[in-house]
């Protein structure tokens, strides 16, 4: 006999994906932990969830052409200068 199994469907594990990123912020956050590790992992959090919020919630991971690259590189040339400007301080 089958057995029904508790299957996520792939945008719910993004979902849950983009909660553990944020939770793990907030965390870094609300203890004041501080240095050039934990600023790069939370900006690296922050251009992950970008890019998943774009392939997956805009639906730009099944499309053709220069538009699926879109979002990405728009998120490579902003991380790029932020983190650019960011080194210049420390």
């Amino acid at each position: 006999m089958n057995e029904p199994r508790f299957l996520l469907r792939p945008c719910t594990w993004v979902y849950l994906t983009l909660l553990l990123l944020t939770f793990i912020t907030w965390f870094v956050g609300v203890n004041h932990l501080s240095g050039r590790f934990f600023a790069f992992l939370v900006f690296g959090f922050a251009l992950l969830k970008g890019q998943l919020i774009g392939d997956h919630f805009m639906g730009l991971r099944w499309v053709a052409g220069p538009w699926r690259w879109a979002i990405f590189i728009w998120l490579v040339l902003v991380g790029t200068l932020v983190t650019a400007a960011f080194w210049r301080t420390l």
